[in-house]
């Protein structure tokens, strides 16, 4: 009898293939891989090609059921919504790893390499990659459908101002392209003492009826009109209207506020300059520097109305000025401004510099005058006004002329004016003189207001010169390179990615 010098190691033996008869390792199938994935396919009932619909209107995807969504190629968005298309086909499979195959752009073709592992006969577990591709179908979508059957708009915000001058307006829009709240809406139409916004459902009019109430002093009215009714579902087609209607003061108007307003906001003087338009409006009074904010419930409530229009604004220049320091407010006044500067002055028009008639007045502009500086000031003494309040008033207590603001060459401003601002892309007639003449007196304020322009997105204009310093010859107010951002092309501009899967 023998025995064994050293212990016995154990070893894996090789099995042959049932089928085939190639030795292999032992596994629960006693079969080879060939012969394995020859009698078993695991991607069985997954289909190697699916539709996928796309509108070439809005570029967007269909996701099933009733649902539009953009985006771009070879994105986790896209990859997901793919995925989605075969999630019923693959509920008896572990998917591993899913990724995108490079497709010429304009074929309309998706390829997709998916791995996948099931576990087979006798519990062997087997992975398998194949190839799925998925063909883009064009079908316009609801939203765009309507808009080709221009029975597009479920709701419509209708805002109007009814001023003469449209800076708050300019305002508003700089705004909304700043939130980017223009995009959901389906046209936008200008027309007189405002503008219309359409949109394809009524939570995005919503969404900007709730905007406006919180960026400029406002009141609104809903209302909806029925224009079907399916008897059998009980389904019920409206259109909505809001209206929105905007104070109607903007920035330089002359007012005069009621006694008992003028009371609740510090006993300050009834006659006051609209310095800003914001969520609230910011007023001064032109005599003690006094400051006030007036919101929309309180405006509502104690209406008062400019007393005069741009137009009727005449041209002053100084003769005198003289800097009042250290006057108090009575008592039960509120704030006094610091950016500005109380100072009495004598102003002759421009117009009449021939009758050596001058004006004596107080102004809140003592900051940027000088003897020989113009200025832009409404003429109380030969107006012929028509207004509740000033009508009441002690005839001593009305100023002979209100001084706005300063007046600078426009022409030079426009040439050595190195920024630009976007615009919303409207339906409207055409921009006149006169429109053209109000947008430059927004640029304008912008410039000179830095506390407006926050709240603005200006951009570099590449096409004129950058100039260095930030005041002109004159004086006037520049904006400087550091506020302004880099010019955005139009596709950075709307977001619209999913274009890349067309066109380029």
């Amino acid at each position: 009898m023998e025995y064994m010098q050293n212990p016995a190691t154990s070893t894996h033996g090789n099995i042959l293939c049932c089928t085939c008869g190639v030795p292999v390792q032992p596994n629960p199938a006693n079969m080879c891989v060939s012969c394995l994935r020859s009698q078993v396919d695991i991607s069985e009932g997954i289909p190697k090609q699916v539709s996928v619909h796309f509108c070439k209107q809005c570029e967007r995807y269909l996701q099933p059921p009733a649902t539009w969504v953009q985006c771009a190629l070879e994105s986790r968005e896209l990859l997901a919504l793919c995925l989605k298309k075969l999630k019923g086909s693959m509920s008896k499979v572990r998917l591993i790893d899913a990724g995108f195959l490079w497709t010429e752009p304009h074929s309309k073709r998706i390829k997709m390499k998916l791995t996948v592992q099931k576990e087979v006969m006798n519990g062997a577990i087997l992975q398998q990659v194949f190839v799925v591709e998925f063909v883009i179908q064009s079908q316009m979508c609801n939203d765009c459908h309507r808009v080709e059957a221009k029975d597009y708009w479920k709701a419509v915000i209708q805002v109007r101002q009814k001023t003469v001058h449209k800076k708050t307006f300019y305002y508003l829009e700089q705004l909304i392209l700043k939130h980017k709240l223009h995009q959901n809406t389906l046209r936008i139409k200008e027309i007189h003492e405002g503008i219309d916004f359409y949109y394809g459902t009524k939570q995005h009019a919503q969404k900007m009826v709730d905007f406006l109430q919180c960026t400029v002093p406002c009141r609104s009215k809903a209302s909806q009109r029925l224009i079907s009714h399916d008897v059998h579902s009980n389904s019920y087609n409206y259109k909505s209207t809001f209206s929105v209607e905007i104070v109607p003061v903007c920035k330089d108007n002359v007012v005069c506020l009621s006694p008992r307003l003028a009371q609740s906001l510090g006993n300050m003087g009834q006659v006051c300059v609209c310095i800003r338009v914001t969520s609230t409006i910011h007023l001064i009074d032109p005599n003690t520097l006094q400051i006030a904010e007036v919101d929309g419930n309180t405006f509502w409530r104690n209406p008062f109305s400019s007393l005069c229009s741009p137009r009727q604004l005449e041209e002053f220049i100084v003769m005198d000025i003289d800097i009042i320091r250290d006057q108090k407010l009575g008592a039960g006044a509120g704030f006094r401004s610091n950016k500005h500067t109380l100072a009495e002055v004598w102003v002759q028009k421009t117009s009449e510099m021939n009758t050596g008639q001058q004006y004596h007045c107080r102004t809140f502009l003592g900051h940027l005058l000088n003897i020989g500086d113009l200025v832009f000031g409404f003429d109380f003494a030969n107006a012929n006004i028509n207004d509740e309040f000033l009508n009441k008033m002690n005839p001593h207590h009305v100023p002979d002329v209100v001084l706005i603001k300063k007046s600078y060459n426009r022409t030079k401003r426009v040439k050595r004016r190195n920024w630009k601002l976007q615009e919303m892309d409207r339906d409207r007639e055409g921009m006149d003189s006169t429109d053209e003449r109000q947008y430059q007196d927004f640029l304008e304020d912008l410039e000179e207001d830095e506390a407006l322009r926050k709240n603005v997105n200006i951009f570099r204009d590449a096409s004129k010169i950058a100039v260095e310093s930030d005041t002109d010859d004159e004086g006037a107010p520049r904006i400087s390179l550091m506020e302004m951002l880099e010019d955005l092309s139009l596709n950075d501009a709307t977001g619209g990615s999913g274009a890349d899967m067309m066109t380029d």
